[in-house]
């Protein structure tokens, strides 16, 4: 579970690095990094869900 949230967190900050230049110096290839990195977070937080669900039981 360790390992999943130090990933996720990873992929929050490329996101974030990504988003921000692509929003301030209009960097197209960082908006490719973005969404890349956003279909990545998907993956990782329903991945996130399903070992939370299943802990809880």
């Amino acid at each position: 579970m360790q390992k999943l949230l130090t990933s996720i967190k990873e992929q929050i900050s490329l996101f974030e690095e990504n988003a921000a230049l692509q929003a301030e110096k209009n960097n197209k290839a960082a908006g490719g990094r973005a969404r890349k990195a956003s279909l990545e977070l998907e993956k990782l937080l329903k991945t996130f869900r399903k070992v939370s669900l299943d802990a809880s039981r």
